[in-house]
């Protein structure tokens, strides 16, 4: 028992630094206004990650595009690894490293915004998809753990979690993107 009390304490302990920290918390303001004037400038919202981020990925869609707490319309949000036929036929034809930045080159707009969740920040096929996103002036947020790895240099906005651990890291991208999610649901259907 005093192991599961002890990863709980360390899930806390990591969300109460989060909670201290004003330059993030004031970063995830500055998100939240960036997808919604997104959403209300009729552009969408993409997310990708690999592995577990990959899920917390689709999850956050998924809260955008269903919906949160309101019943209300659908906004226009998608994880990029949802296509299994095209994730497959991409990574074997170009290689992996390559499947979200060729998808952002096909349908990413100006105006767009994309999320890419890697608690390393070094994701390969996220970077890369980030620095296809800026060429294409979209707005790019990166959820990683403490350091933002290579991520960093090439993300409009970090959301660097301070911890090295990565379900630790996890747990509070979760937590964050339910925030935003709630946040931007709020702002965009009650000042529409």
């Amino acid at each position: 028992m005093e192991k599961i009390k002890n990863i709980i304490q360390a899930s806390i302990d990591t969300k109460q630094q989060v909670l201290q920290n004003p330059d993030l918390l004031a970063t995830v303001e500055k998100v939240i206004d960036v997808i919604t004037a997104a959403f209300k400038s009729g552009n969408r919202v993409y997310f990708c990650g690999n592995g577990g981020s990959a899920a917390d990925a689709q999850h956050l869609a998924a809260e955008f595009s269903g919906r949160f707490y309101t019943d209300r319309k659908a906004l226009p949000a998608e994880a990029l690894h949802c296509n299994t036929s095209y994730l497959t036929a991409v990574a074997n034809d170009y290689g992996y490293d390559v499947v979200y930045s060729r998808m952002i080159d096909g349908i990413g707009e100006k105006g767009d915004v994309l999320i890419g969740l890697s608690t390393s920040g070094n994701s390969g096929n996220i970077i890369k998809a980030f620095e296809v996103a800026r060429e294409k002036g979209m707005s790019t947020i990166a959820f990683t753990g403490i350091t933002g790895g290579q991520m960093k240099s090439v993300s409009d906005y970090l959301i660097n979690i301070p911890s090295a651990d990565t379900p630790r890291i996890q747990e509070s991208h979760i937590t964050i993107g339910h925030i935003i999610c709630q946040l931007v649901e709020e702002k965009y259907f009650t000042t529409s």
